[in-house]
């Protein structure tokens, strides 16, 4: 094999390490995104649950003040009632008396009503609070653990990439520059040929090319992708 070719195969391995590194490091931030969508759900239940409970509440205690507005009305009209000394407006203080009764056991069966819904909001309040800690939880040590991940990744990175530094530096630098336009357009600057066809593009190659790349006379570009090409014996 041609030395060029074998030091370029060494800096595309290296390449190749950074390439999937960096790769992983793209799935990071969506990653994280996925995990504290998944806190914020949580928690919207929670707050959502508590909401309902604090409306429940709200409309219970504006009825109870409603009610005893009209209880408060009722004793002034029983006061009014039995000073009247006339027989029309004691049947009138009567029946509004009775439609204030009569209103009153509405907001009070109301009331009721809002409290059984309250009643059986606590559990699932109960509940939404315990999946909002345990997602929390959870979120947070993923989270944890997602960031070592990528502090690990990006030293592995910088370690790979100071040996590809002191491999480069013996390349000579059009061949190197080459290199690096096949590896970024192509995906794979160095390729092996096998039975006569390049493994990049999977074509295959001129007599001529077949022969200079068995030799290893120097560097030999594929007929069809222009990747260099190395022939393994077996």
């Amino acid at each position: 094999m041609f030395p060029a070719i074998e030091q370029l195969l060494v800096v595309q391995d290296r390449d190749r390490k950074i390439r999937a590194l960096k790769q992983e490091l793209k799935h990071a931030p969506l990653e994280r995104k996925r995990l504290e969508e998944k806190l914020a759900g949580a928690q919207q239940h929670l707050e959502k649950v508590k909401h309902t409970a604090k409306e429940l509440e709200v409309e219970r205690k504006k009825l109870e003040d409603e009610a005893q507005t009209k209880r408060d009305h009722i004793v002034k009209y029983q006061t009014q009632k039995f000073q009247t000394r006339k027989n029309e407006e004691f049947q009138a203080f009567t029946t509004a008396i009775e439609h204030l009764e009569a209103d009153i056991r509405k907001i009070e069966d109301r009331e009721l009503e809002l409290m059984q819904s309250a009643e059986e909001l606590k559990p699932q309040i109960a509940e939404a609070d315990k999946t909002d800690k345990a997602a929390k939880a959870s979120v947070q040590q993923q989270i944890a653990d997602l960031e070592a991940k990528v502090a690990t990744i990006e030293q592995q990175i910088a370690e790979i990439t100071g040996e590809r530094s002191k491999l480069v530096s013996e390349v000579e630098e059009d061949l190197l520059d080459n290199y690096e336009r096949l590896f970024a357009t192509k995906g794979d600057a160095v390729v092996a040929l096998e039975h006569e066809v390049c493994t990049g593009c999977h074509v295959k190659v001129t007599a001529s090319t077949n022969a200079g790349t068995k030799a290893g006379r120097g560097i030999i570009h594929c007929d069809q992708c222009g990747r260099m090409l190395y022939f393994v014996r077996t």
